[in-house]
């Protein structure tokens, strides 16, 4: 359930009391673990796998509500914004228009007040927020293009001295991208905290990519693969198959993983690093591109030129568990598996992923049938990017769907996504876990990502009152019946 998914009468979810109200939820329904996507600043295309920085909190997901109630705006501030005409859609037009403003003027009322935390939270952050925070000022003083077609070069190359001078020149917009931080960092470890008394730990995405348009590749371009004029040489993707023809051109700069094996790997254990302060566990997204990922030519139009490299393998996972051992860390091994990706799964002894989705789409060349799961793996109903069980049975090839059906043992009438949902809960797997539309009975009109596509994604929000009373004792005892009812500190992991 992404935070941006919940209500809130402000346009998109927030980190405030309707977050509570889901933990207070996911308790009554005895249930262990929300997982969320990625909660950086969102970028190109308003994906949570854009973000302008790896360590960053969303502006967007800062409660105003909160803000409200401590006195740095008032209602009729915040209700005079147009947020959208549409509680099941995020406008994103809208929260861009009308959100920094308003923190803006929060900032004039807190800052003298709160300088103290905000200089002890700067400090503990500094490593990453000083570029940060001036790099979304000089992003913002030129218009918002993209930082490698600033018209300063100085400053687009990250020089000293013009990194000095804005700093200097644009020090108001710098404060004010210090301070958001503050406000979301304050906000997430309240919502953490409150999460952790009542026994919900709370699962993090960790893009196994940063943007081209970040505060991470414009600072430290040596870890990445970039020319001379720090523009990308190869981008990420995916290759073409049954559910993309021309495979998935993300557009991310690759890293250099030779020099970041010289450094001992310090960029990605720092990033971790920052992870593990947000969540209790970790899942590593695309995790097969640690064996081995697919490289495409920059300026290709789609994914189809591109060919298979080598990457770190154990060499970085195993750093990555002997540096962080108490972190818990789902490797999401979906996609074009090879032999070596699965013995790369089996050395690192992390769980990887199985989508029940995939055990009765006759696209899928993998075995994904619920029997077959081990102990040691995740169950999913699907991920982001898959549509919610109904959405699927809509969309799905009738023989598919049959056969789902005689898998499963029921009958035409009987709720086809309810029996998937029970299969998870059933599975042998040490997790399980469902899309929130799943359990309320959304389609495709919920859908968070279509793969491959640009525009309609990432805006899906459950409206309010769309928990039903029933569905927490159904999910508890659902739970129970399947003996995953145990307290978190006594989860296998």
């Amino acid at each position: 359930m992404p935070v941006s998914a919940l209500p809130s009468p402000y346009g998109i979810g927030t980190l405030g009391q309707e977050a509570r109200a889901f933990v207070d939820f996911l308790a009554r329904a005895g249930q262990r673990w929300w997982q969320i996507l990625p909660v950086g600043p969102t970028g190109y295309g308003d994906s949570p796998y854009q973000s302008f920085s790896a360590y960053a909190g969303n502006p967007y997901l800062i409660d105003l509500q909160t803000l409200i109630e401590s006195g740095l705006l008032t209602r009729e501030e915040v209700d005079a914004v147009f947020w959208g005409d549409d509680p099941a859609r995020v406008d994103y037009a809208a929260l861009f228009a009308g959100r920094f403003d308003l923190l803006e003027l929060a900032k004039t009322r807190a800052w003298e007040r709160e300088l103290p935390k905000i200089c002890e939270f700067y400090e503990s952050n500094r490593r990453w927020l000083a570029d940060y925070a001036l790099f979304m000022a000089v992003k913002r003083h030129f218009g918002g293009i993209m930082w490698t077609q600033w018209p300063d070069e100085a400053i687009r190359l990250h020089k000293q001295e013009a990194v000095e001078h804005y700093r200097d020149l644009l020090r108001p917009d710098v404060e004010l991208f210090v301070f958001i931080q503050y406000l979301f960092f304050t906000q997430w470890e309240a919502l953490r905290g409150y999460a952790a008394a009542k026994g919900v730990g709370i699962i993090g995405d960790l893009p196994i990519y940063v943007s081209m348009d970040s505060s991470d590749v414009w600072a430290e371009p040596e870890y990445f693969l970039l020319d001379a004029d720090r523009r990308p040489e190869w981008v990420a993707g995916v290759p073409p198959d049954a559910f993309c023809a021309g495979g998935q051109l993300w557009g991310n700069p690759l890293y250099d993983w030779d020099y970041l094996k010289t450094r001992g790997y310090d960029w990605w254990l720092r990033r971790i690093e920052g992870a593990s302060r947000l969540y209790d566990v970790l899942r590593i997204d695309h995790f097969r591109g640690l064996e081995s990922f697919w490289a495409v030519p920059f300026g290709d139009q789609d994914a189809m030129g591109g060919h298979w490299v080598k990457g770190p393998g154990m060499d970085l996972v195993g750093l990555i568990q002997r540096t962080f051992p108490q972190l818990a860390i789902i490797a999401e091994d979906l996609g074009y598996l090879t032999d070596d990706v699965r013995k790369l799964l089996e050395d690192s002894g992390l769980p990887g992923m199985k989508v029940l989705q995939f055990a009765f789409d006759s696209r899928e060349p993998g075995n994904y049938l619920p029997h077959t799961y081990t102990e040691n793996s995740t169950c999913y109903t699907g991920t982001h990017d898959n549509p919610p069980l109904k959405g699927w049975i809509e969309d799905a090839a009738p023989a598919d769907v049959a056969a789902a059906r005689a898998y499963l043992g029921i009958k035409e009438q009987d709720d086809l996504s309810w029996a998937m949902l029970k299969a998870g809960y059933e599975s042998r797997s040490d997790l399980f876990v469902a899309q929130m539309q799943d359990y309320l009975g959304l389609g495709m009109e919920a859908r968070m990502n279509a793969p491959g596509t640009l525009g309609g994604n990432w805006l899906w929000r459950m409206t309010p009152g769309a928990i039903p009373a029933s569905l927490a004792p159904r999910l508890a005892a659902e739970t129970a019946a399947s003996h995953r009812a145990q307290p978190l500190e006594h989860q296998a992991w």
